[in-house]
């Protein structure tokens, strides 16, 4: 399979969760500022889950609802937003139509163009709940036709690795800004608003009925367990990184527990870890503490991914996971890849 392709398919399929996830975000805080109109605090965090707010306060200055709206919805500056990441994948699946199905171009040429639409007639910026859900939609719909109308070759387990990679990194991100962010008064923890912005961050995962199913009452220890360990809903860190891990293994073709690249043994270590893992040894630890050090290593398996696979020119394998001494800092979300 071709470098260009794969690198191709990969970025589609990353950049349409990234739509969706920002959709998501920002459809839940809309309903948040039902419950509470007088308040602004709630839009700078939106913001900062996508690694953006140093480009967005030279922009825009202060996180109003307005500004953040347009920010994270229609600027075509904002690689992150949810236009320019329907762009980008748009191109992506452009350059790829003879690997890809019909169906799947035409998925993602119809929400790129509804947004456009909406761009022009600003309808999200008046807070409107179906364009969002519609973004929502479409991009569960790619799935859904991705799933179902392309052979689960090489090309179908780069798009489902990129789109976990993607989704386990958001969720961690929407978790540390409500740990980290959102309630800096250790007066507000265990209150009634606290309650409702653990589930709003439940919500914005789509998990706030299976959540209550499992644990029934809201606490942040559960909240946390729930969205970084639990085995079984697609949307948490554990779940997404062991689906990624065995595409990555499907990919080179290496078995399950063995390893021929820096992701494959990263990936592998990271599951490993999360299988074990304890919530108490982890907020003992420190949440935002544990989260930025998953986030430098979903980076890590991301760049060991492209080395790998897309990088023009021979490679050597990175047989070193990264550690305090090499593993390598943070990347932006703002970097773009066609």
């Amino acid at each position: 399979m071709l470098s260009r392709v794969a690198d191709a398919v990969y970025w589609m399929s990353r950049y349409v969760e990234r739509a969706e996830n920002v959709a998501r975000f920002v459809d839940v805080n809309l309903h948040l500022a039902l419950d509470f109109p007088e308040g602004g605090e709630q839009w700078a965090p939106l913001v900062a889950t996508t690694g953006d707010h140093e480009t967005f306060k030279k922009k825009y200055g202060e996180a109003t609802r307005d500004n953040v709206l347009e920010f994270l919805t229609f600027d075509r500056e904002s690689p992150n937003s949810i236009i320019s990441c329907l762009a980008l994948a748009r191109e992506n699946a452009r350059t790829v139509r003879e690997i890809i199905s019909s169906e799947m171009w035409e998925n993602v040429n119809s929400a790129y163009l509804m947004v456009m639409e909406a761009a022009r007639s600003r309808v999200a910026l008046e807070g409107s709940h179906d364009f969002y859900t519609a973004v929502k939609q479409a991009s569960q719909l790619f799935v859904g036709v991705t799933y179902l109308t392309m052979s689960h070759n090489e090309a179908w387990h780069f798009g489902r690795l990129a789109r976990l990679l993607e989704r386990a990194d958001k969720t961690s991100r929407i978790l540390d800004v409500k740990y980290f962010l959102l309630l800096p008064q250790p007066s507000d923890v265990g209150t009634a608003i606290d309650i409702v912005h653990w589930a709003a961050l439940l919500r914005s995962a789509s998990g706030f009925e299976f959540y209550r199913k499992k644990h029934h009452a809201i606490t942040p220890q559960k909240v946390v367990e729930f969205l970084l360990l639990d085995r079984k809903f697609p949307r948490t860190v554990r779940y997404c990184l062991s689906k990624g891990e065995r595409s990555l293994h499907a990919i080179t073709g290496a078995a399950i527990g063995t390893w021929t690249n820096g992701a494959e043994r990263e990936l592998g270590r990271m599951n490993a870890e999360l299988s074990y893992a304890d919530t108490n040894e982890i907020l003992a630890r420190g949440l935002h503490e544990y989260i930025d050090d998953l986030q430098q290593r979903l980076n890590y398996v991301s760049k060991s991914v492209h080395d790998t696979f897309f990088a023009m020119g021979p490679h050597d394998i990175d047989p070193d996971p990264p550690n305090e001494e090499n593993r390598p800092s943070l990347a932006p979300l703002s970097a773009t890849r066609l």
